[in-house]
């Protein structure tokens, strides 16, 4: 059961530089049109929760990078994060006991209106359903920059957005689609789930799309090397307060490239008049019914946990996968 006393609940927050701690806060009682969740999984996003945690978030974007439930400001202390599912204990009647995805900070009870919460779907898993925020982020993507049947497309980056991408864009009728990924046991991981995962020295120019999720410099230069003339390039990296070489001298202008920033932030331009983000959610959530995107999911580590979960993740890029930290069940006597 939860650590904290009943009307308090304990939460993550990154406090300085590379540090954090769970901290106890008061629990307030849910209000009409409000649920009190308790927390089941909640997922750790590599990219921007450490960049977070490095203070690495530029004051031009502070107001537009805040989570829906965050608490303090940047760079610190802040409690931050967005991929949360845990299931309603009081609320409204339709909504007690309900599965539910909110975008909410690590905790492991928080009260928010109904309207951010989004139903789990029964066909997904509670640990899959964290992927939603990933998931979500391609889908938008593919929403700003949609390919076409024949398409050539490239996708730079295996990781969590990246590998999300490839299993979206897998239900296309394309001619050809390559995942581009320097590091072997990615590759290796990719490819075991079908997908096409190759070394950046074979991989395939004259693209008609690429979708660059490496966050590296040399990874753009490649998303843009792959292009062939007239094609888009989008951008999915977001890499806060860096400022990266973009190689658009030489031939980048003669070949009539297109750079596309894509950003979760706000609906995808081809789909900005017909649907709002909740829709985007709830198309999401059905979508990660497919078992295939069990690929994006890493290791599992307490709750309890959590700031050693975090400093090991700073610590090894090479762990794959979203790391999901799990919660007790009530009457679990685990500390």
């Amino acid at each position: 059961m939860s650590t904290a006393a009943p009307g308090t609940a304990q939460a993550y927050w990154a406090t300085a530089p590379g540090e954090g701690e769970v901290r106890t806060e008061p629990l307030r009682a849910p209000g009409p049109d409000e649920a009190l969740v308790r927390a089941l999984v909640s997922g750790i996003s590599r990219g921007t929760e450490l960049l977070v945690r490095r203070g690495g978030v530029p004051p031009s974007q502070a107001r537009r990078m805040r989570a829906p439930f965050q608490t303090g400001d940047f760079p610190f202390p802040v409690k931050y994060g967005y991929l949360s599912v845990g299931v309603v204990e009081q609320g409204p009647h339709d909504w007690t006991g309900a599965r539910v995805f909110c975008l909410h900070p690590h905790q492991d009870r928080y009260v928010v209106p109904v309207t951010a919460l989004t139903r789990v779907p029964d066909a997904v898993p509670t640990a899959r359903a964290v992927l939603t925020g990933p998931v979500e982020t391609a889908l938008n993507a593919l929403w700003d920059a949609p390919p076409c049947a024949g398409d050539r497309v490239a996708v730079v980056g295996g990781g969590l957005i990246g590998g999300a991408l490839a299993l979206l864009l897998r239900r296309f009728p394309l001619s050809r689609l390559q995942v581009v990924e320097a590091d072997p046991d990615r590759r290796d991981r990719l490819v075991a789930a079908g997908l096409d995962a190759v070394d950046p020295d074979v991989a395939q120019g004259d693209c008609d799309l690429v979708l660059h999720a490496s966050t590296t410099a040399p990874g753009l230069a490649l998303a843009l090397r792959l292009a062939g003339d007239d094609a888009q390039v989008v951008e999915l990296s977001w890499f806060g307060s860096a400022a990266p070489q973009v190689p658009l001298g030489e031939d980048f202008h003669s070949r009539r490239l297109t750079l596309v920033g894509s950003q979760v932030g706000r609906v995808g331009a081809a789909r900005r008049h017909r649907r709002d983000p909740a829709e985007r959610l709830r198309v999401t959530l059905d979508l990660l019914a497919d078992p295939a995107f069990d690929l994006l999911l890493g290791a599992q580590r307490p709750f309890t946990g959590v700031v050693a979960a975090v400093e090991e993740l700073a610590r090894r890029p090479d762990l794959t996968g979203c790391v999901v930290l799990t919660y007790p069940e009530p009457g679990d006597p685990r500390p």
